[in-house]
């Protein structure tokens, strides 16, 4: 007697179907899963045998196999717990095997026959919709899963509750999808920022075009809070970036009530941080921080302060927009299109600029500082912009910036053209950080003033062709900004100005 419905396999983000046979046959009692299951999927056996006593349902003394195909593909997690308990409920009676079996399921059980929760719910539903099946979850999954209006959703708190409902005893209500999670009620606003014009003006760029940022200043000057203002610019995200940032913190197990993402994360990993964390991988090969900041900014604070491999690790997400986690069993890629903002103190103590307050080994303790990064990372990053001390007594007399509502619209402003240029041209890229380098040199129109200046500051900076084509991009995000047509002399002299000569 065999019995099977079906249930998903994380790869990523990526939900794979897996088909859950069941077969009872006489012979030695036993109870053994197959399929390449891990530890957890393979103490799925005793959760299941409990959990269905509580229901004084009890497994005859068979020999029961289940198997988990395809046979080659690893299976991990304890959401493999509902399947297998459904397929052995068809098989004994307790559920009608049609259209109990003609579903995917996920969720854990407890000894009790409760139906607890587990991580990926958004990605299975859209599997299931995608098969033309309905999805079975635990109920606290429910709304999570029910923001995939196409799939339809059963979210039992209890196996009791499942068998209720095929039996037409106490059909299931479909849940209602999540509220969408806005982040903070309280935005971190620009205006609490005086002077800095400079690192303001590099803020703005940064966040018109998506492009990467450093911050390099002594200590206390505000370089922190330049980047913790930076989401209060973005604008917010589109459909299919909210559903790519849901599901890829879905899958890490970080939603909260199952909320879909409205706003662009913020990732700001301690510089202890591991290149696992950071770039992803582990056992369980997860996500790291610059996945879970896709779509929106990654800040590392204490730059040279994070391991050279960590930062290293980083290196090819920023470039292609992708982390790939190569393992002996395993290869899985996570979106990374990630926005990177870094600071960093000029020197290890952070006085450099002051002569009165330096140690003895400066300027030497300031390039060994910096050289505590490779040139290839710093190469990847556009704006490079220094953060001078203020005197207190100056800030005083400062009054307050232009507040974050004000830089947003302009910003938004130059997102519409570029998104309406990148269209026009066939392009998936919405901002110009994202633009591929030949793409850029067909599409942008230099005046012959600029193009003489870019070409003069490329052979003074050393630029690397990669340096080339990104003075360029933040050339174009400065006249998007002004609403030129035409890249001008002066955007290519601001772009210029904020890149570091080649190290």
């Amino acid at each position: 007697m065999t019995q099977s419905c079906h249930s998903v396999a994380f790869v990523g983000i990526e939900a794979r179907p897996i088909r859950v046979e069941c077969m009872m046959t006489p012979g030695v009692p036993s109870f053994s899963v197959v399929g390449l299951p891990d530890k957890a999927v393979a103490e799925s056996r005793e959760r299941v045998r409990a959990a269905l006593a509580s229901l004084g349902v009890s497994i005859p003394p068979r020999k029961i196999v289940v198997n988990l195909s395809p046979a080659d593909l690893p299976k991990k997690g304890a959401h493999y717990d509902l399947p297998i308990a459904i397929c052995i409920m068809a098989g004994l009676g307790v559920l009608p095997p049609d259209p109990a079996l003609r579903v995917t399921a996920i969720g854990e059980l407890g000894l009790d026959g409760a139906i607890r929760p587990v991580t990926g719910a958004l990605p299975a539903a859209l599997a299931a919709a995608q098969a033309d099946m309905p999805l079975v979850c635990p109920a606290e999954n429910g709304p999570e899963a029910a923001l995939v209006g196409a799939a339809e959703i059963l979210a039992p708190a209890s196996l009791l509750a499942l068998v209720n409902h095929y039996n037409g005893k106490r059909p299931l209500p479909r849940p209602s999808p999540a509220a969408p999670d806005n982040g903070p009620e309280t935005i971190r606003d620009l205006a609490d920022v005086k002077g800095q014009e400079r690192a303001r003006r590099a803020l703005e760029l940064a966040a018109a075009g998506g492009h990467n940022l450093l911050l390099i200043g002594p200590p206390g000057v505000g370089k922190s809070m330049l980047a913790e203002r930076l989401p209060g610019i973005l604008p917010p995200l589109t459909p299919e970036e909210a559903l790519e940032t849901t599901m890829i913190r879905s899958v890490a197990g970080l939603l909260e009530r199952g909320a879909p993402v409205r706003r662009r994360p913020f990732c700001a990993p301690h510089h202890s941080a591991s290149m696992a964390a950071l770039a992803g991988g582990g056992r369980d090969a997860a996500p790291g921080q610059v996945s879970l900041a896709h779509n929106g900014v990654l800040f590392l604070d204490e730059l040279p302060e994070f391991s050279r491999p960590a930062l290293e690790s980083l290196r090819q997400p920023l470039e292609s927009g992708v982390a790939a986690i190569a393992r002996a069993n395993a290869h899985v890629t996570y979106p990374a299109s990630v926005q990177l903002v870094a600071a960093m103190n000029p020197c290890r103590c952070g006085q450099l600029a002051d002569p009165s307050r330096a140690c003895n080994r400066a300027p030497k303790c300031g390039q060994d500082y910096r050289r505590r990064i490779s040139g290839p990372l710093l190469d990847r990053i556009d704006l490079h912009v220094e953060t001078p001390a203020q005197p207190a007594s100056e800030l005083a007399r400062l009054p307050q910036g232009e507040p974050s509502a004000a830089v947003a619209a302009r910003v938004a402003r130059a997102r519409e053209r570029q998104a309406a240029r990148w269209r026009e041209a066939g392009v998936a890229a919405r901002v110009n950080a994202r633009v591929d380098g030949a793409v850029i040199e067909k599409t942008v129109r230099l005046s012959e003033q600029a193009r003489a200046l870019l070409i003069r500051a490329a052979d003074r900076l050393g630029l690397s062709a990669r340096g080339w084509t990104r003075v360029l991009r933040v050339a174009l995000t400065a006249a998007d900004l002004d609403g030129a047509e035409q890249v001008g002399r002066a955007h290519v002299a601001e772009a210029v100005s904020y890149r570091m000569p080649a190290v």
